[in-house]
């Protein structure tokens, strides 16, 4: 069986004396029982992954022969060859193929857990990842105020779209964005999502009147251009919006297409257009003046929730916990202001300022 990680390599061919072959005949005489060595596996996986002998020894630090022992070496062990050696190219065998793909989560493992042991020896740190919208937007904006509280805690933050693997990624908290059903059992919910008309006031006062959702037809509206990509971004587009409050034959003055959600609230905070923005993640705008909401109340329910997840680990080190707790008193003030509050919410607003601090500032045992 070949597989498909086939290229040319130079210096890469290998001659095998027959007996040497006929010894990795794949047998009931030959299967061997006792675990290989792990020392060769990350020979093994830079040269399946690289299928360049000289490439792999390069990556290594180590001579080709050494790099090439090691391979024959495990091959060995396993009782049956990993790679075909041809005159100008190396490529996996089938048998090849599958340790390969035990292997590299294997190393990954292991590098994780090394990393973790190596970080927790030294200073205190807590790596996230999110996705880049919500990082610049509603994250980092409050990261300032965390650092004052844990001075001795580094941050770390993976803005990425792709899921992280929490059992094998090097991070520790997930910030995600999902419908309920999506997430694991452990996620806490952080706030939910409502859709809303923002523009600039300057825009407002220079431009047409805009007080009912027929003016929109005089403006440009803003949206994600990638609604027809991925299945939950068809629940922020401006059509829904006008379908739900009836409009749905109206036709802006023009469209304007971004990728991301800080590019559109930056287009509506440059007087660009009208953008349909998810209150969240604009609250800060609102209450600041630089954006206002233009039609408060013809707000959209999203399925959408905002999710904190965090990792196996998190419950053995006090900086996870301090952080997970930091996140949650944040979404606390988060969902006040945009009204998302439950009746304990409510009354904790009511409270006297320092009383008020305590309460938002509790432990949070869910984090762990």
């Amino acid at each position: 069986m070949k597989s498909g990680y086939t290229i040319h390599s130079y210096n890469a061919s290998i001659t095998y004396h027959s007996r040497r072959a006929n010894s990795m005949q794949h047998s009931e005489n030959h299967l061997r029982t006792r675990p290989i060595s792990a020392g060769h596996l990350r020979a093994f996986e830079a040269v399946a992954r690289q299928l360049n002998f000289r490439a792999a020894s390069e990556e290594l630090s180590l001579t080709q022969s050494a790099v090439s022992r090691q391979i024959q070496a495990m091959e060995e062990e396993v009782g049956v060859t990993l790679f075909l050696r041809h005159t100008r190219a190396v490529e996996l065998t089938g048998a090849g193929a599958e340790l390969l793909r035990a292997v590299v989560p294997s190393l990954e493992r292991l590098d994780s857990a090394v990393r973790m042991i190596r970080r927790n020896a030294g200073r205190k740190s807590v790596a996230i990842t999110t996705w880049a919208s919500f990082a610049s937007m509603w994250l980092i904006p409050r990261l300032e105020a965390f650092q004052n509280e844990y001075p001795d805690i580094d941050i770390r933050i993976d803005a990425s779209d792709r899921p992280a693997d929490m059992d094998t990624a090097d991070v520790d908290v997930a910030l995600r964005y999902a419908r309920p059903e999506a997430m694991p059992a452990h996620a806490i919910r952080l706030f939910g999502e409502q859709l809303t008309p923002v523009a600039s006031p300057w825009l407002l006062k220079s431009g047409r009147p805009l007080k009912r959702g027929s003016d929109l037809v005089h403006f440009a509206l803003i949206e994600a251009s990638d609604l027809n990509h991925q299945p939950h971004m068809e629940l922020l587009a401006w059509r829904r919006w006008l379908d739900a409050h009836g409009f749905k034959r109206l036709e802006p003055k023009r469209w304007l297409y971004f990728n991301y959600a800080h590019q559109i609230a930056q287009a509506a905070l440059t007087g660009q257009g009208v953008a349909l923005a998810r209150l969240t993640l604009v609250a800060d705008s609102l209450a600041s003046g630089d954006l206002v909401e233009v039609l408060p109340g013809m707000r959209l329910e999203s399925p959408l929730a905002y999710w904190l997840i965090a990792g196996p680990r998190a419950g053995a080190r006090a900086e996870i916990v301090a952080f997970c707790s930091w996140v949650q008193a944040q979404a606390a003030l988060t969902r006040l202001a945009i009204g998302d509050v439950t009746q304990a919410e409510t009354a904790t607003a009511d409270m006297p300022a320092k009383t008020k601090s305590k309460t938002v500032r509790r432990p949070a045992r869910q984090a762990t």
